[in-house]
Formats: C-alpha cells, structure tokens, sequence
C-alpha cells in the first residue's frame, strides 16, 4: 500500500496483530492501533538500520507488527505492568 493512508492501515492490522502477539501487556484495542501505526515506523527505521528489508504487503505488515510489538513492549515498562 502506497501513502499515508495505506501506511494508517497497515499499522492499524499491526498494532492489532502486535496486541494479540502481546497478550496481557496491550492497552485496549484504540491504544494498541494506534501504538501500531507509531510501531509501523519503528520497524521501518529498525529494519532500514539494519539492513533488512522485505517486500510486498506482507512485509510491510510484517515489519510493522514487529516494530508495534516492540513500541508495545517498551510502552509496558514505562507503565509499570
């Protein structure tokens, strides 16, 4: 998906994805989309950082649910859980 808006959406699935994948350290299904979109660009500056890259819808859901995992993840040490 090309554009803002297709990045939205692929990190809306990632940030539900990231949610399921983190059960028990989510923070409700909104939070945890729009963490997905801030995770969608993470992982793309992670992934760009080390050299990684994917193709297609899939990677980019791929690199987003792995970023969103990670924001979610750092999002539950700040708030203590």
């Amino acid at each position: 998906m090309e554009g803002i808006i297709g990045g939205i959406i692929v990190g809306i699935i990632a940030g539900f994805l990231a949610g399921k994948i983190m059960r028990g350290q989510g923070f409700g299904c909104l939070w945890n989309c729009i963490l997905g979109v801030v995770g969608g660009v993470v992982g793309g500056w992670l992934f760009n950082l080390l050299n990684i890259s994917w193709g297609g819808l899939v990677g980019q859901i791929g690199t987003a649910v792995i970023g969103a995992a990670l924001v979610l993840w750092i999002a539950s040490l700040v708030k203590g859980k």
